[in-house]
């Protein structure tokens, strides 16, 4: 993908990173890829936000705040300088604000409106796979599975998927 080279995660102290925010991100969906493309132009090489493909065959939860493929598959996540992982509209809101573009999100501080955006968003995230022509969850994850090194492969515990494509580990 064009925009993996520009999105590696930029190195830092574990303590004083340089970005603002993590944005974990689906390298493999189509809007969530304009979407990044947008915000890098936004952010000019300003390393405010660090962007992390969570396709990208390397991707290391440890690294992110121990957020799992199967958990930022079925929402967006962001994390902060602290280590504080946040999800859904917020990581929206938190990154446009971060980019000088907050009046986008303005809104969606107002409870209400927030309330509705979050089911928005929501049902979004639920059909996202699906509405871009992509496998199920479980079928991502059972094609990362084979696609993984037999070492790796054991040390993964087995996933139970639900009927809406969510998946975790026993």
């Amino acid at each position: 993908m064009a925009i993996a080279d520009q999105t590696q995660p930029v190195q830092e102290s574990k303590f004083n990173p340089s970005w603002k925010i993590k944005l974990l991100y689906d390298g493999e969906c189509p809007l969530c890829v304009r979407e990044v493309k947008f915000l890098l132009k936004r952010d000019a090489g300003r390393g405010i936000v660090n962007f992390v493909d969570i396709a990208d065959p390397n991707y290391n939860p440890e690294a992110n705040a121990g957020v799992d493929f199967a958990t930022a598959m079925g929402r967006i996540h962001g994390i902060l300088p602290d280590g504080t992982v946040i999800k859904n509209v917020e990581v929206f809101r938190r990154v446009y604000e971060e980019l000088g573009m907050g009046w986008v999100y303005a809104l969606t501080k107002l409870p209400a409106i927030r309330k509705i955006a979050d089911i928005i968003y929501g049902l979004w995230a639920d059909w996202r796979l699906q509405l871009t022509g992509r496998p199920s969850l479980a079928e991502i994850m059972a094609t990362r599975s084979r696609s993984a090194s037999p070492s790796a492969r054991s040390q993964k515990e087995p996933l139970e998927c639900n009927s809406s494509g969510r998946c975790q580990g026993h």
